[in-house]
């Protein structure tokens, strides 16, 4: 059973979080004094707010001790949603069109710490359920555009990742070593597969999004029941999907 008290606490404590990156967005810098009298605390507490703020990335030291600037993980935040949107907004006529031309359910993806995230989701005829992807946090080692987004991330991402392989179905790889092959499959194919790997009888196919600097910022797959999408037809789909992710990436300003 959750405190009342508590929970105001909390709910208080991300309030004047907010209030001060807010006030640090604005002024560029400020020391903790100044900070205290925005959210209306003792120093010492604003000190300690600025302290879990700094361990996270979110503010730096400035300067002298005791100021404080907006740190790189705000940055990171930012790039992140900034990416997501751009590559929705990008990405939505070309899922449609392969939509249309497949019959099944085309999603864009990206990566969100070690889960994948849905961002826009373009049904097919052949879609039998009106259910949305949309903003649904998946496994990175169980679906095809998790596998796509894993095998371009930074190594500390695939460590973690490798470190909680948990099972989704029979099907679902929790080998690192099989995994790690995968990926440098997917590597060098261009795209990646699942095959009943999430939920039985679900199959996939999913190819990387680059933007202008050529970083892997999202993963377009289309996924479809086993009985109209088998597995051995995954290969000659995963050729329409890799154009497709082509397409977008051009319009995300890669030139290949």
């Amino acid at each position: 059973m959750s405190n009342p008290t508590r929970d105001v606490g909390a709910v208080q404590s991300v309030d004047r979080a907010v209030t001060a990156l807010e006030h640090l967005a604005r002024n560029g810098e400020s020391g903790v004094s100044e900070i205290a009298t925005v959210i209306g605390v003792h120093k010492s507490t604003a000190s300690r707010l600025m302290s879990v703020l700094h361990a996270r990335d979110l503010v730096e030291p400035a300067g002298e001790r005791g100021r404080y600037r907006l740190g790189p993980g705000v940055l990171r935040l930012a790039g992140a949603m900034g990416s997501r949107l751009d590559v929705s907004t990008q990405g939505a006529t070309i899922c449609a069109e392969l939509a249309a031309q497949s019959g099944e359910t085309v999603n864009l993806a990206v990566r969100q710490g070690e889960v994948v995230v849905n961002v826009h989701q373009s049904d097919g005829s052949g879609a039998i359920s009106v259910d949305s992807w949309i903003g649904r946090p998946t496994p990175l080692h169980a679906t095809s555009s998790g596998k796509v987004l894993l095998a371009h991330a930074p190594e500390d991402i695939r460590e973690r990742a490798f470190a909680q392989l948990q099972p989704f179905t029979g099907e679902t790889v929790t080998d690192p070593v099989v995994l790690a092959g995968q990926l440098e499959q997917v590597r060098r194919a261009g795209y990646a597969m699942t095959v009943g790997e999430l939920e039985i009888g679900l199959n996939a196919v999913a190819a990387p999004v680059f933007r202008s600097d050529g970083v892997v910022v999202a993963a377009l797959s289309v996924s479809a029941p086993a009985y109209r999408l088998p597995a051995s037809a995954l290969p000659t789909l995963g050729h329409a999907v890799v154009a497709a992710a082509l397409r977008v990436s051009e319009r995300m300003g890669w030139s290949g």
